[in-house]
């Protein structure tokens, strides 16, 4: 009989395990010993988690949404199913409810007809099937398919989540270093509570290891809320540049993503990213993006976890330093 705490003959297979959020929680399992079986969209592209773990310990193997039977082969054999694949835009053949939606539903799918015993579906804090933002509703979407195939299938949101390689302090970094202005979209006042991706990746560990609750909903924040003209203002500082921020109301904001989304398309795909605002972006940012009271009551956070979040002070300056003007050596060239 396996023994159950012998985690190097356990199998969980990740999905968008190459990402972001992807290769934190890669490292999290590997660290705890499980077998590791990378499911993405280029497997050959995927080498950088190889130095994660032991030798054979990761392996990637190629798996589309889009054609369920290489889904199906992915989760062959697997304990558990982590999905993780996420879009933050849309572009081409990769939209919202496709990728948050229907894959969601092709991956929960697979894994109860192969007989995987757990599933962990990432979403996002604000998930609402009646949301106005065509994100949130496919994140509801792609938890109600989870939980269709799996009563208890865990759901993780988290709040914007920040670490090296993330796309929010990393995107207005690079945009205050070029730029003399940031615009302060609906005058910076929509509240985020950004968590770090290690914590968001124990997490995920600690539910797959039995140290908290399946089947439930866990919203994921750090240990400070603050508006969005406070992460700006938090950025500048950082990169050690001053730079004025402009109030830009939600109808002209929405006018500029508008136009932004056109310069998009007319250019295949080529126009700055750090440029690129959707109109759906817009409107998330009408809502704050905090864990819930409800979550809060429930114990149903990092702390509740039992897991002390790390803060953005102590963390986004670590690799934030490439964007002040000496790079590492600012405080070294100022003294």
């Amino acid at each position: 009989m396996t023994n159950p705490l012998d985690r190097s003959t356990r199998l969980v297979t990740v999905f968008g395990g190459s990402g972001f959020v992807g290769r934190h929680v890669v490292r999290a399992l590997a660290q705890r010993g499980w077998r590791i079986r990378v499911a993405c969209r280029r497997p050959d592209l995927a080498f950088h988690l190889q130095p994660i773990g032991k030798v054979g310990q990761i392996h990637a193997v190629q798996a589309n949404l889009r054609y369920p039977a290489s889904v199906a082969s992915a989760v062959q054999g697997a304990e558990a199913v982590v999905n993780l694949v996420g879009i933050l835009t849309e572009s081409g053949r990769q939209r919202f409810d496709a990728v948050h939606g229907f894959g969601a539903n092709v991956v929960a799918r697979a894994a109860r007809k192969a007989g995987v015993a757990s599933l962990i579906q990432m979403s996002a804090i604000g998930a609402d099937a009646g949301s106005q933002s065509s994100y949130a509703r496919s994140k509801a979407q792609g938890e109600a398919a989870a939980r269709d195939a799996y009563a208890d299938a865990t759901i993780i949101r988290p709040s914007i989540v920040f670490g090296p390689e993330d796309d929010f302090f990393n995107r207005f970094a690079a945009l205050a270093r070029l730029s003399p202005v940031l615009p302060l979209i609906g005058g910076g006042m929509t509240k985020f509570q950004p968590v770090y991706v290690g914590d968001v990746a124990e997490a995920i560990a600690r539910v797959l290891d039995g140290q908290a609750p399946a089947g439930k909903t866990w919203e994921l924040g750090g240990p400070e809320v603050r508006t969005f003209r406070e992460l700006l203002e938090f950025i500048c500082v950082t990169i050690g540049r001053k730079r004025l921020l402009v109030p830009m109301p939600f109808p002209l904001a929405r006018a500029q993503a508008f136009g932004s989304e056109i310069a998009n398309a007319l250019s295949l795909g080529l126009y700055p990213k750090m440029l690129h605002m959707t109109r759906d972006q817009v409107t998330l940012l009408q809502t704050d993006n905090v864990v819930s009271e409800a979550a809060r009551a429930a114990g149903l956070t990092l702390e509740g976890m039992g897991i002390a979040p790390d803060s953005m002070e102590a963390i986004v300056p670590t690799y934030l330093y490439r964007f002040r003007k000496s790079g590492q050596f600012e405080a070294r060239a100022t003294a």
